[in-house]
């Protein structure tokens, strides 16, 4: 289950790290990231920009899409593990896990701290900069199972 941090929380941490880079807090990024965090499901770009377009009809899915790429690249938001799908972006930076479903692909949160201690590989270390790290756990999801019984 998905567990959220307070959404001012999110949005002061929003406009501390635009202010950070020097990205002008405008409505349009605004209201991006705020559907980015209102999704408990990993958005894509399109699930975004569908939710944005309410708001600002005017606003293009290239707009939306390049935000999104942009706060990626900020640390703003994260990129959740593509696996040869649309890119699917995640707005809580806390250290957490994933777990996708192979039947519906839901990506679903989880909380593990044995997971964020483990130790890189000393090859690995030697060879890369590690800057984070993330379990992903692959199988079949709740709902998945329920709907087959």
């Amino acid at each position: 289950m998905s567990i959220r941090r307070p959404k001012e929380n999110m949005m002061a941490r929003f406009k501390a790290k635009c202010e950070e880079h020097g990205l002008k807090i405008t409505p349009q990024r605004t209201v991006i990231y705020e559907e980015a965090f209102r999704s408990k499901a990993h958005p894509t770009a399109n699930a975004i920009y569908e939710k944005v377009r309410i708001k600002l009809p005017n606003i293009s899915f290239d707009t939306v899409n390049r935000t999104l790429i942009s706060f990626s690249r900020l640390g703003i938001l994260d990129i959740v593990e593509g696996y040869g799908d649309p890119r699917r972006y995640d707005p809580d930076l806390s250290p957490h896990h994933h777990f996708r479903c192979v039947q519906c692909a839901r990506i679903i949160d989880f909380y593990e701290k044995s997971f964020d201690l483990i130790d890189i590989p000393e090859k690995i270390s030697k060879m890369f900069k590690v800057t984070d790290k993330k379990v992903v756990l692959k199988g079949i999801c709740d709902k998945c199972q329920n709907s087959k019984t």
